[in-house]
Order: C-alpha cells, then structure tokens, then sequence
C-alpha cells in the first residue's frame, strides 16, 4: 500500500505531515511512503533526509495517485480535485468549524480520517492526539513571544544599576496551551496568576505554578463529560467585570479561547484595555477572521492602543515553529495509520469508537455523527455524545481551548469566557492554534 505525504498549500503553512525519523516505522509495517519533493522545505527537512531514510521523493501527480495522502491542514480545491474515489486522505480537517470541507471530500468520494476530532476520553488515543500536541507548542511560542514584546524583564533581576521586579503575566484558559504558557513563563521568571471557568482544573494550574484566580461573582461552569457549560449573559457580564481588576493589574495577558466555527468570546473588553498600564502586552491566541478574546485584535497583526498597550493577534503559532511541530504531529499521525493498518492494508472496523470518532467521509457520505447525525435523538441531545467521548457539534461546544488546526489549546465558548479546550482528555477540539 502506497502511503503519501502532500507538500501543505496553505499560506504561511511550514509543517509537514511526516519527518524522516518516522519513515521507518511505516516502511517496517509493509507500507511503501512517498513524499511530494519539497514537501519538508518549511521545516527544513531535505528531499536527501527522506529518501536516505527509505521513502521514495516523487512529484505532485505521483504523491496525488498514492492509496494513503497524509496532510496537516485542509486541502484546497486544486488537491481535492486530483483526488480519485476510494482514496484515504488523513489531517487536520476541521469539519466542525468547515462543514464544506467535509462535503467537498464526501464528493471526492474519499475516506477523509480527521485527526482533530479524535475521541480524546479514550486513552488509546491521546498519542494521536494531535491538538494537544499542537497546543503545546502555541502555548510555548506564546509565552515568548510576550517576553519578546514585554519592553521590561520577566524574571526578577539584581544589578548594580537597579533591581527589576518579575512581569506579572495572566494566562486565561488552562487547557494545554494555557498550561504550557504558563510553565514557560514561569521558567522565564515571571510571576503567573491563571483562570478557568472551571474551578477543578486549580490543581493543574497550580502544579505547573500558576496561582489559580477564583471568581466570586460566578459559580462552577462545569458540564457534562467535563466539558465547560456555557454561561448566561449575565454570568458572563459578571464574569468579565471581575475579571477586568484582575487584568488591570497584570503586565502581560494571554488568552487562549477558541471556538471551531464560531466567534471567539470576548475576554479581555474595551473598558478592560483601558484600564491597563502603557507597555502592557496581550497575546491573543484566540484571534481568527471572527474576532478574537481580546477587544480590537487583528489575527496575524500586532496593534498598539492609543493607551500604549501592545495587542498580538497570535494565530498559526504551531507553523512559526515548522521542526518541533512536524516532529510532534508524525508521531501523531503515524501512530493513527499504524492502528489502521493490518496486515500491511486499511482495516476499517465500524464497531471501534476509535475510528468512527475520527472518520469523516466514506463511500461518498459524511457520515461522522457530529456533522451528519443518523439518529436524531442523538443530535438533540449533546450531553449523550459528550459522554461517548466524541467531540460535540459547533452548538453543542460550550468551550475550546489551541490550535489549533492552526491550533491549538484554545478554551471556551461563545457565552463562556476561559474554559480549556485542546488539551486534556475534557477538552474540546479547537485549534491551535
């Protein structure tokens, strides 16, 4: 069986589906892989540095004919179209967010395998989880990328010209991009606080030593399948009032919530903004073409108010770190094909929750319960599939934390303000980043 990885299309997009080192692997499993030329450029991953490692570097139109296209994100339409029915084509898809994408592949008439929406309560998954391992390194980047912007020290400094007290950084949001901006920050020096709307993950944040922020102006915003819930409007009010004094005495910001399809919830308001010092720092890691967390975020783009605070628009962190993210996403997406792969062929068994959690499109349908539901009791009643460990439909998602397609961690939802998302076994797909 003929297994290829694409070179990405996407612009901006410098990960690869597969790095030499995971070639072996596959080949040792009686696959034969192919890698589009170039397809590793972005990481600097030589078409040399695959074929000594035993795949055979070929063409676009060889790569497009293979039984097996491996990606990271969404093919364009040109890709779509090369595509031949009976193809299997694994990535991160985001269905939820692009419905049309899985219609589009459905038309193709190929078996499309989204790795974003891997049933993440099952512990046979989690190595394929590829969100959190995207997460992670947003959440990294994020924390460096505030020290980078920050005009003033983030650890604690005495010199014969002065002392410098710590930045005092905030991380809203404790999935594992939230938690990972955390950790790094703190390995910078800085002081970290952190907020979740739910109060169970104090541990977490705690543990990776972040003093958790307990609001007293909103309950528990835990769901079922420890999902978050989404908040009232006027929790949600009173949620961003209190929140606003905690902000206000914080140097920097990071935000991580994301919702796949829909606008991101405001976190960090107009009022909010202005009551920061001049030189404060905002990563928003929820910034997308729908808004962001922050009031008046620019996804990709970095705006000074008129008040001197500096708003980064973090989006497609994972691709500003092309080697460590390819790496991290091989392991993934390899490991997914290995457990489909029997007997050196595709073993598609419609009994395992695995793959039926991960299967989008097939014989010319989407048939993912969460994009096309066949029992309509099931689609009323989105506590039942949270439950069964599939990822809920965009109105069932009261949070989601990276990206991360791009991305991501990324926690919340739109009537909830930091609830997490790509990161642990409760959280919501979203991505980074």
């Amino acid at each position: 069986m003929k297994v290829s990885v694409l070179k990405e299309t996407a612009p901006g997009e410098r990960r690869v589906a597969l790095v030499p080192e995971s070639i072996g692997k596959l080949t040792a499993a009686g696959l034969n892989v192919l890698v589009e030329s170039g397809a590793g450029d972005g990481a600097w991953m030589t078409d040399d540095s695959y074929a000594e490692a035993g795949a055979s570097v070929v063409s676009r139109s060889e790569a497009m004919a293979a039984d097996v296209l491996l990606m990271v994100g969404k093919p364009d339409e040109a890709t779509v179209s090369a595509m031949r029915g009976g193809q299997v084509v694994i990535g991160l898809f985001a269905p939820l967010a692009d419905p049309a994408i899985a219609e589009r592949l459905a038309r193709a008439d190929v078996t499309a395998i989204s790795l974003d929406m891997i049933p993440r309560t099952l512990p046979r998954a989690q190595p394929m989880d590829a969100l959190s391992s995207q997460a992670n390194i947003a959440g990294y980047k994020a924390a460096i990328i505030a020290a980078a912007e920050f005009g003033r020290f983030f650890p604690l400094l005495i010199t014969a010209a002065g002392t410098a007290r710590p930045a005092k950084v905030l991380v809203l949001g404790t999935g594992v991009a939230g938690l990972q901006a955390i950790g790094t920050a703190r390995r910078l020096g800085a002081v970290v606080s952190a907020y979740d709307v739910r109060p169970e993950t104090k541990t977490e944040a705690e543990s990776v030593g972040a003093t958790f922020i307990e609001l007293t102006s909103v309950g528990s915003a835990s769901g079922e399948g420890g999902y978050a819930r989404a908040l009232t409007e006027e929790e949600r009010q009173a949620q961003q009032d209190e929140l606003a004094g905690h902000i206000a005495r914080h140097d920097v910001v990071i935000t991580t919530a994301q919702v796949p399809g829909r606008r991101p919830p405001l976190l960090v308001t107009e009022d909010a903004l202005k009551a920061m010092a001049a030189g404060s720092v905002l990563i928003d890691m929820g910034a997308s073409e729908l808004g962001g967390n922050v009031a008046g975020s620019q996804p990709g783009d970095t705006v000074v108010t008129e008040n001197g605070v500096t708003i980064v628009g973090a989006s497609g962190l994972p691709s500003s770190m092309p080697a460590a993210s390819s790496a991290m996403y091989a392991r993934n997406i390899s490991t997914l094909l290995l457990y489909l792969v029997k007997d050196g062929e595709l073993a598609f068994d419609p009994q395992d929750e695995l793959q039926t959690g991960v299967i989008v499109t097939r014989d010319g349908a989407v048939v993912h319960p969460a994009l096309a539901p066949r029992d309509p009791g099931a689609a009323a009643n989105p506590a039942a599939r949270a439950d069964s460990g599939d990822p809920p439909a965009p109105a069932d998602r009261a949070a989601a934390d990276n990206s991360a397609a791009d991305t991501a961690d990324q926690d919340a939802a739109d009537n909830s303000s930091a609830g997490s998302g790509e990161g642990s076994a409760s959280a919501i797909p979203g991505a980074a980043s």
